[in-house]
C-alpha cells in the first residue's frame, strides 16, 4: 500500500539517502581509525575498565560480545557489552566507541535525566514499533479511521524515543572524549580521531530521527490530520 505511494517515496527517499550516508561514514570513519594505534596502547576493554573505575563504578562489568558495531550498555545487567573489535583493539576507534558506552552507564549512575525517560518509553515504543503499520494499514484497508489514529498514536510513541535518544547519545559521546583525554587515555592530538568517529556514528541517530519524525508526517498527511486528506 505505502510502498508504491508517490508520495511516501518524496518524503522517506532524502531520509534514506542520509541514513545510507551515515552508515557509510561510521563504517569508514571506524575502518579508517581502528588502523591507528592508541599512543598508550590500552585496548577498548582497557579504556572501559578504567573509566567504569574511576567514576566509582566497580560493579558495572566489561564484557566481549558478538557482532559488528554491536557495542551497548545494558542498564537492566549493568553490564558495558564490547564487539570483538572494539573490546581487544588499541586503536583510536576502540576506545572512542568503549568510551562511548561507558559514558552511558556513567548517565545511568548519574539518573541523566534524557536517559531515564528514555528507558521509560522503552515498552511503549517497542509496542508501537510492533503494532503501528499494522493498525494503521488494516484501518485504511477497512475504512477505520479511529484505528489509524491509533496506530498513529502508537508510532507517535516511537518517535519520542528517537528524540530522546540524541540528547542521550550527544552527551555519551561528549563524556567519553572528556574522559578520555581527563584521565590521560589518549593525548590531546588524538581526540580528532575518536571525535570523527563519534561523530559519524551520531549522525545516525540523526538518520534514525529524521526517519521516524518523516514516516509520522506521511501517516498525518494520509490519514487526513494535516493538510487534508486527498483520497
Amino acid at each position: 500500500m505505502f510502498g508504491i505511494d508517490p508520495l511516501y517515496w518524496m518524503l522517506m527517499l532524502p531520509v534514506m539517502l542520509l541514513s545510507f550516508f551515515a552508515s557509510f561514514r561510521v563504517k569508514s570513519a571506524f575502518k579508517k581509525y581502528s588502523q591507528v594505534r592508541t599512543a598508550f596502547g590500552i585496548t577498548g576493554a582497557q579504556a572501559a575498565r578504567q573509566i567504569l573505575d574511576r567514576n566509582g563504578l566497580n560493579h558495572v562489568e566489561v564484557v566481549e560480545t558478538h557482532g559488528f558495531l554491536s557495542d551497548h550498555y545494558d542498564p537492566t545487567k549493568k553490564v558495558v557489552r564490547l564487539s570483538p573489535e572494539v573490546y581487544r583493539s588499541p586503536s583510536l576507534a576502540s576506545v572512542g566507541i568503549a568510551a562511548h558506552e561507558t559514558g552511558h552507564a556513567v548517565q545511568h549512575a548519574k539518573s541523566y535525566a534524557p536517559l531515564m525517560l528514555r528507558n521509560m518509553m522503552v515498552p511503549v515504543a517497542s509496542i508501537g514499533s510492533n503494532f503501528a503499520w499494522i493498525a494503521i494499514m488494516a484501518g485504511f484497508v477497512i475504512g477505520m479511521m479511529g484505528l489509524v489514529k491509533i496506530g498513529i498514536l502508537l508510532f507517535s510513541a516511537v518517535v519520542v524515543f528517537q528524540l530522546l535518544t540524541l540528547p542521550v547519545e550527544f552527551n555519551a559521546s561528549a563524556k567519553a572524549k572528556e574522559m578520555l583525554t581527563g584521565y590521560g587515555l589518549v593525548s590531546t592530538g588524538e581526540l580528532a580521531g575518536v571525535n570523527k568517529v563519534l561523530s559519524a556514528a551520531a549522525m545516525t541517530y540523526v538518520a534514525a530521527a529524521a526517519s521516524a519524525i518523516v514516516t509520522l508526517l506521511y501517516f498525518l498527511l494520509r490519514a487526513g490530520l494535516i493538510g487534508g486528506r486527498d483520497d
